[in-house]
Parts: C-alpha cells; structure tokens; sequence
C-alpha cells in the first residue's frame, strides 16, 4: 500500500495500543456484469486492473478514480500484512463504513457480512490467517437508483441536482487492524450523571469461560491528574457488569468540570480486563459530564437554559465527497463553526466520521447526529432503516457533543405520514426505540415538519423577510400553526404540547464567492447586501420572543449549492469576525 491520506486512529474512544492502519492503495475492479462471484474473485487468486485509494469512494478525485457513473458491484484487493507482534492473539478487521452491502473474505474464507452504509462493523478473521501470507477481498454492493435505501443526500441521477449530491459506493472509512487477547472488551457504554456527580459505567466482555474471575479496573483522571478508581467484577457466565463510579473532588481543585461547548472538559479513563490477576485487555477512552434536559419548556445543559446557536453541516468536501481528505480538514471545520459563534452543528443527512465528533468533544461543539434518511417508504425500508440507526446510536452513545438524536428528516422515508398511520407508527417506533436506548438526550421525530411525538418542536423556515419573522416566532401560538414549507408542524393527533421550539432550518442565503455555480434560498449581491440579510433572518431568532435555538443553513457551499458561510473550498464569505458578531446576536 502507498502512502496513508487518512493514517490517524479512526476511533479516539476505543483505543489499544496494538493496532495498524490499512489504508492506502489497493487494487480495485468495477463488476457491471456481476460477473466476479462466478469467476471467484473472492478467493483473492485473481488481480485487479485498477487502484485505488481507501478510503475514498471511486467517485472521488482523492480515491485517484473520480468516476460519477453507477457502478453498483466493486470488487478491492490488498495484501494484508499482519504484524508480527499480533502472533499469539485474536485478529480482529474493522470497517468504519461500507456503502452499501459488504462481503469480506480474508484467504477465499467469508469472514463478514454488513448491511449499512455508514455504520461500522468487525470480524475476528484470526482463524482465516495464514503464516505464509494473506488476501483480503472486499465485495460492495451499492443500489444507486434505489430511494428506499438510507443515503442521505446521496442523488439516485448520475449529475447533482437540487439538494442531492454525488454518491459514494463502498469503502468511505478507514479499514484497520487490531490485536486482543482471546478475553477482551467488547465495548463500554458511559452515562454520565452530574446531579449523582457519577459515571455509570457498563463494560461488556467477549471470550470470559463460565467460571473465570473478570474483573474491569477504570481508572479515571483530568488533565493527568487522578480523580477516581474502581475494580468491578463480572458475575460468572455474564457478558457485561455495570458501576457507578464517584466522580470525587467534581468541580474543585482544577480536576475538572462539567462539558460544554464554552468549557469542553474531558476526563479520561484506561480500562483494564483482569482474568484473576492476568492483565487480559487495556483500553484507553474519555467522557465528559454533562446533562441536556428540558425543565419547564426551557432546552437546558447542565440544569440551566441554554440557547443553541447551531450550523447545518453537510459534510462533503470537494475531493473527497463523503469522506474528509485529512483528520486536519475535520478539526478545521469545527475550529471554523466556532470561530463564527456556533456553539453547535447539526450534521445533515450523514452518520459523521467518528473524528469529527472527537474533535467536536475536545474543542466544544454540541451536535445533534442525524440520520441518512431513505427517501420512499416500504417494508424493506423499515428493516434496514431501523437497524441502521440501532448500530449508530450504539456507535456514538459516548460522546459528550452529541446532545439529540434525529432519526428523521423533513418526512424523508415517510413521504405520507401526515395521513398514513403506518408512517406515523413508524416515526413513533423510531422516536420511542431510541428513547429505550438512551435516556440521556431529547429525540426529535421528524425535524422540520409533520411532527408526532417528539422532545423539541423543530420549524424549517426559509423565510427572508425580517418583519414576517419577528410576527411569526412572536408567540408560541403563531408558531406553531404556521406552515412556512406549506406543511403542517404536528400531524393531527399530536398537537404541539409545550415542547422548547427552535429553528433548525432558516437562512440558505446564496452568495457567489467562488468560481462555483449555484443556488440557494434567497440571493445576495455583495458583502453589504449578504450581511443585511444574514441580519435579517438571524436577529429575529433572538427579538421574536418564542425561539430557543437555531441552525443556520449552512456551513459551506456545496456542488450546486452555493448558500453557505464559507466557499466549498473553506474560505470565509466574510471576515469570520462579522459573521460571528450576526451570528452572536450583536
């Protein structure tokens, strides 16, 4: 493999010292025909004709392909070079994300199969190794025209149109190796409690034998400084063991403090897997404390209102598409959405590299992950659907940036589901699962419009006019039955109930500052005329009287949209410094 664009650790919350990156250049086959299982490409005797970039999508410049043709089938091959100091232990292959379907063999033995196209999954392929040499083949299989499929904004026409961008097929993240003992962690949920001033900690083992003495040690510090430490065990024949631990001297004394965007304190914590006194496993992670409730109406953080000022980020960038060239390119972009005043972002129709939210953690930005949506609805759609958004809610539990979860988007996936119950049922499903899973975050059911149950009252609003604005957010009862998209807020049922309401969609102002054509929203002309609208949609969301949060459409330009603060390429429309005083409310 050649040189790694992407060699960083793709996980900062689950880290072992044994560990190696695979990304780089591979060998790479498009399979029209789906000719390659016949002619038994998965066995990994045949080369390929062409080379590519992992992790880029081919559609991309950085994957050294670049081709926005559908090519539903592709085939990868590498040659896997195990370290040597993995001898002795269990193997496991991560895949950060595969669009859609993957089929993995390592030596022609099927190791795994995921369905998903932006969560990860693992195989334990030590028994498929072979001392003399290995073969790793990757089978995707995309469905480019089908709208059923969650993906976002990826468009089903071969040109971007509209809100619809390139696609991405197969690998997108970074495929790695590890080494563990054949007893080891599996992984750990973290549920901070502030008001407890606690950590709940649940570690889930893999390989213990019934019988065997497991013990988990945490040991907790802030800026190397010791905070706590606890040793709790697993009951025999269980896979998991849960403790509270006591976060001492909270608070005081510089050990620490609660997560926000303004303060984002992380402590960090190495777990130890002890089978009687065998050191077995060692993790390193973190965690921030923090709550985000709703007390009378009023959205808080850390038992006090909090008002959101957030971005809509997409995420795609010019070469890379879905994927970020460089774990730089990412930090830049949170340092830029707080640079203008954002203390949020709301990732738009995409599951984020987990080093997006690393860095969202560590500098301070509060995200609401968002779902890609499919965009037509059917049995099949609810089954992948759901089991997409079970593994990213799992995937991402931990991270302290994160503050809601919205699993739909605009109706997107339940086109009719102001009318038709089964919709309905199925927004209630994912609003109610998700729930059960997390207890920490508001949910929101649909963002945008056609609300059922849902946490957050959450309005898309393109409005330009500063006066409508101030009239329409002006009282709780204005706006609520507005219909700013032409849609209904609630569906009939499921009035609107005291929720806190925000503007998660406005402003999509275009401005031409590059050599990009597009279109947004609304239009401005020159810098002066792009700061008075900036002004006028964005004051009325701090005078009107009703509105508790926002998210400003959007951080960059991108394709044919060209309504974002920076250009494609990340440069600033205006001094980051006047946009940060609008965005501010000054």
């Amino acid at each position: 493999m050649t040189e790694q664009l992407r060699a960083e650790h793709p996980y900062p919350q689950f880290m072992r010292n044994e560990w190696v990156n695979l990304n780089g250049e591979w060998e790479f086959e498009f399979d029209d025909d789906n000719a390659g299982a016949k002619a038994g490409w998965h066995a990994g005797t045949q080369a390929f004709s062409k080379r590519i970039q992992v992790p880029f999508a081919y559609q991309s410049k950085l994957s050294g392909i670049g081709d926005p043709g559908f090519h539903d089938t592709v085939w990868y091959r590498t040659e896997l070079r195990v370290p040597a100091d993995f001898a002795g232990k269990r193997v496991l292959l991560h895949f950060g994300a595969v669009d859609y379907e993957a089929s993995v063999w390592v030596n022609g033995a099927l190791v795994a199969q995921h369905e998903g196209g932006h969560t990860p999954f693992r195989a334990d392929i030590t028994d498929a190794l072979q001392a003399e040499g290995n073969v790793l083949v990757v089978k995707a299989v995309d469905y480019g025209k089908d709208v059923t499929i969650p993906r976002g904004k990826q468009y089903w026409e071969e040109q971007s149109a509209s809100i619809f961008y390139t696609r991405t097929t197969g690998i997108w993240q970074t495929v790695w190796l590890e080494a563990v003992s054949s007893v080891h962690l599996d992984k750990v949920k973290l549920t901070p409690d502030i008001d407890r001033k606690e950590i709940r900690v649940t570690a889930f083992v893999k390989g213990a034998a019934a019988g065997s003495q497991v013990r988990v040690k945490a040991e907790i510090t802030f800026n190397g400084k010791p905070v706590s430490e606890d040793v709790f065990a697993l009951r025999s024949g269980s896979p998991s063991a849960t403790r509270a631990i006591r976060i001492d001297d909270f608070n005081d004394h510089g050990l620490g403090g609660w997560w926000s965007p303004e303060n984002p304190n992380l402590y960090d914590v190495t777990f130890t897997l002890l089978e009687g006194e065998e050191v077995r496993d060692v993790v390193s992670s973190y965690f921030g404390m923090r709550k985000v409730s709703i007390e009378s109406g009023k959205l808080c953080l850390n038992n006090r209102p909090y008002y959101l000022r957030m971005v809509l980020d997409q995420g795609y960038f010019p070469d890379g598409n879905l994927t970020p060239p460089s774990d730089e390119a990412i930090k830049r972009d949170v340092e830029l959405t707080k640079a203008m005043g954002f203390n949020g972002a709301r990732k738009h129709q995409k599951l984020e590299d987990p080093r997006y939210l690393y860095w969202c953690d560590k500098l301070g930005v509060a995200v609401w992950s968002e779902a890609a949506n499919a965009y037509e609805y059917s049995d099949e759609y609810v089954r992948r659907f759901t089991n997409e958004w079970l593994e990213s809610v799992e995937r991402d539990y931990n991270h302290p940036s994160i503050v809601a979860w919205v699993p739909i988007n605009e109706s997107w996936g339940v086109p009719d589901i102001q009318l038709n119950k089964l919709q309905q049922q199925h927004a209630l499903a994912m609003y109610h699962m998700t729930k059960s899973l997390d207890e920490m975050r508001p949910v929101i059911s649909n963002d945008g419009w056609e609300l059922v149950t849902t946490d957050l009252f959450n309005i898309h609003d393109y409005e330009g006019r500063r006066e409508v604005l101030m009239d329409r957010y002006s009282t709780a009862e204005k706006a609520v039955s507005a219909m700013p998209a032409n849609r209904v807020l609630a569906v009939e049922g499921f009035p609107y109930a005291g929720q806190p309401i925000l503007i998660s969609e406005f402003g999509g102002i275009s401005y031409k500052k590059s050599d990009w054509e597009g279109w947004g929203y609304t239009s401005a002309s020159d810098d002066e005329d792009f700061i008075k609208r900036l002004r006028d949609v964005v004051q009325p969301m701090y005078l009107a009287g009703v509105v508790q949060g926002f998210c400003y459409t959007q951080l960059t330009d991108v394709e044919q949209e060209i309504n974002g603060l920076l250009t494609y390429d990340r440069v600033p429309k205006l001094p980051l410094e006047t946009i940060k005083a609008i965005v501010e409310g000054k």
